[in-house]
């Protein structure tokens, strides 16, 4: 039996005002009117900031942490350092948001109360000791993201990617289910802790606990976008709205890492060398399915996408080494490629205007000669993405191939250098239109707000900044688990 008591809730300080202050905004929504609608724009940013200070107010938590309400609700230096990033790219976000949203109609208070759901989920999610708070945080992760994909009531394009995103995570989430059941089964518990000793005390037939590993893990890859689980990814990022696009490919991959930690290190730890090479033979299909098919992309939101799955292929290598050196090493990849991401979907808002959409690669044709300064944004977005040194996505891929071989995957490092090289070519593509291609007669210039405007230059600037001083960010994420040095 699980015992309460008036200490459990301080670790949950910040998941409790996040609810308790999204719920009030709910409210206050209601009687503001369209025409002040910026008011929850601004309350919603000011939620975020709340929260940042409370989970800071104790300062980042060390690698071991705290454990509440039984063991249910971990609060550790992975969950404190991912749910900062989480608050920082959903801000972003916002603000990339509200320009786009506004020329569309879409400037409503559900786009801001369900994107603060979705990172109380993600949160939640983080931070689960317990079989069942992953379950509870994924799925109003999960809930949330289906309802912001359909925002764009109007849009037949939208409500098909919703109608598909829901139909297929409702089946992944069920797979996961079935697959922690088994989990369950083998072990006797649902706690993560317990469920890593019972595993490594487990003597014999390991047939249920693998097993439930395989259902656990086509879960994950699907709430990852990774191959061959990918189908809804190309579809959902095209068919939402940009904006939405731009929220649900950033943030929920840290959540989706959070989640895998938890699943993988923490309850399968023992188990490392099976759900190991399962890990492995994802991130393989990733990097080929995810590069290959992004090189025949005119569209530049699916192009983006099967990046994404490249890109989840690269962070699998990481989960694959098994070690705390590529879980760090997959941590610094995922937030870096948050960041990228978040700039590179506020690049096609920054372009869009009501009635066009910039999403073709052809849109960005001459963009140089328009707009140097949009056009060098981008180009810095591209070049990280791509990998190219020194900027952010460069050493992210360093980190986990250098995790990777010390861990005696050089096969895989190696696989993932190929993939790396052939991917670069599309991000190039992009790169050559906007410098070399001349603008066409229906190309306008970009007119952007100075608020979205002042926010990319800063991201493209970052990808940059933090290529060149990468040690930081690269210490937290050592520090999250416990590396010193």
């Amino acid at each position: 039996m699980i015992t309460v008591s008036a200490a459990d809730f301080i670790p949950m300080a910040p998941e409790l005002f996040l609810l308790g202050a999204t719920c009030l905004l709910l409210l206050i929504d209601l009687f503001v009117s369209s025409q002040r609608r910026g008011l929850t724009h601004f309350l919603s940013i000011l939620i975020l900031v709340g929260t940042a200070v409370l989970t800071l107010r104790q300062g980042i938590a060390d690698a071991v942490g705290v454990r509440s309400f039984g063991g249910m609700f971990i609060r550790d230096g992975m969950a404190d350092t991912l749910k900062l990033f989480i608050y920082l790219l959903t801000g972003g976000a916002f603000v990339y948001a509200k320009p786009y949203l506004m020329d569309r109609g879409l400037f409503k208070g559900e786009f801001y109360v369900l994107c603060l759901f979705a990172v109380l989920g993600m949160m939640v999610l983080i931070s689960a000791g317990h079989l069942v708070t992953i379950y509870l945080g994924l799925e109003l992760l999960a809930l949330s993201s289906y309802a912001l994909v359909a925002m764009d009531r109007e849009n037949r394009l939208a409500s098909e990617a919703a109608m598909k995103y829901f139909v297929l995570g409702a089946l992944a989430s069920g797979m996961l289910l079935y697959g922690l059941s088994m989990i369950y089964g083998a072990t006797g518990s649902l706690d993560i802790s317990e469920i890593h000793i019972a595993a490594a005390a487990l003597d014999g037939d390991k047939t249920l606990l693998v097993f439930g590993l395989v259902f656990v893990l086509v879960g994950i890859a699907f709430k990852f976008g990774a191959a061959p689980f990918h189908m809804w990814l190309p579809d959902v990022y095209h068919g939402a709205p940009t904006a939405v696009t731009l929220f649900i490919g950033s943030a929920p991959k840290l959540a989706a890492f959070g989640m895998a930690y938890r699943l993988l290190a923490g309850a399968a730890g023992p188990q490392v060398a099976e759900w190991g090479a399962m890990i492995g033979w994802l991130a393989v299909l990733s990097l080929v399915i995810g590069n290959l098919l992004a090189l025949v992309q005119s569209n530049l939101k699916r192009m983006l996408a099967y990046s994404t799955i490249s890109h989840v292929g690269f962070l699998f290598v990481g989960l694959a080494a098994g070690s705390v050196e590529g879980y760090s090493a997959a941590m610094f990849y995922a937030i870096s490629y948050a960041l990228m991401a978040a700039g590179a979907f506020a690049m096609i808002i920054l372009l869009s205007r009501k009635g066009f959409e910039a999403d073709e690669i052809r849109d960005f044709r001459g963009l140089n000669q328009r707009h140097p300064l949009y056009a060098g944004a981008m180009l810095f977005l591209m070049a990280s993405l791509a990998g190219i040194p020194p900027f952010l996505g460069f050493w992210a891929k360093l980190l986990v191939l250098q995790a990777a071989i010390n861990a005696g995957l050089l096969w895989l490092a190696i696989v993932a250098v190929v993939f790396a090289v052939i991917g670069a070519f599309y991000y190039l593509k992009v790169m050559k239109v906007m410098y070399f291609d001349a603008p066409g007669d229906d190309d306008m210039p970009a007119q952007a707000d100075p608020q979205l405007r002042f926010l990319l230059v800063l991201n493209a600037a970052a990808m940059l900044l933090l290529g060149l001083f990468l040690n930081p960010l690269a210490a937290l994420c050592k520090q999250a688990f416990g590396i010193v040095g």
